[in-house]
């Protein structure tokens, strides 16, 4: 039976202490998501959008509240069991990309398999092909220095889902490139999505934001919208 919830957030709250003052990240943030939505994250700056996104990928931790993924309470994993789950089950896009500078394209992409532990047979054979998949067969063997940025984005979105995780977090995705490019970089993102992956998107992007089928806002690290669009 599929999970009826994938990600369940109740009453998540963030604080961040600078210097004197308190910055209320996140203040009681409710929300479930199911497998294979498509939700883009939206708001000014400083409205939580990352924070958000950071929590739900296990890079931060909440200070109050309960964060259930897969029917699992993160909060009883200790910190081996959270790599392994963010390792296997997460896939993260940035906007500047976050490449090794010194590794190939296919050495960044085999990188989330060598920290698995996959045997070398399968994960030549994963990064074979996801650089097919994503046409990048024939570089290869560039570094990010040699590449565009739509193959650095490329590159980076065949890392994130070369182990096949539940749900694909995108921060920015298309900030760093052209028009023409983050077009390209969005269908590659939605395709995945028709695939059953879940897709969520923080963007400033209006354009980028319409296009998901359900658009949550923030403001003052609190949701204040929380719309799905009925499908066609």
């Amino acid at each position: 039976m599929p999970l009826a919830s994938l990600i369940q957030l109740k009453s998540i709250a963030r604080t961040f202490t600078l210097g004197d003052s308190k910055v209320h990240a996140l203040r009681d943030i409710n929300v479930s998501i199911s497998p294979g939505e498509y939700i883009a994250v939206m708001g000014p700056s400083g409205s939580g959008k990352s924070t958000l996104l950071n929590l739900i990928g296990l890079l931060d931790s909440a200070d109050a509240g309960a964060y259930t993924l897969e029917g699992r309470d993160v909060n009883t994993l200790d910190q081996n069991e959270l790599a392994k789950v963010r390792s296997e089950r997460i896939g993260f896009i940035f906007q500047s990309f976050h490449l090794v500078p010194r590794l190939t394209a296919a050495a960044n992409i085999a990188l989330p398999l060598i920290l698995s532990g996959m045997s070398a047979a399968e994960r030549n054979k994963r990064v074979e092909q996801a650089l097919k998949e994503y046409g990048l067969t024939d570089r290869a063997q560039h570094r990010p220095n040699e590449l565009s940025g739509g193959q650095r984005q490329r590159v980076a979105i065949a890392r994130a889902t070369v182990q096949r995780p539940a749900v694909l977090l995108a921060d920015e995705p298309t900030g760093n490139l052209d028009r023409v490019t983050g077009e390209e970089v969005v269908r590659l993102l939605e395709a995945l999505n028709a695939q059953g992956m879940t897709l969520i998107v923080v963007t400033h992007d209006p354009v980028l934001g319409a296009r998901a089928r359900r658009q949550i806002r923030m403001e003052d690290g609190s949701i204040v919208s929380d719309i799905t669009q009925p499908t066609a």
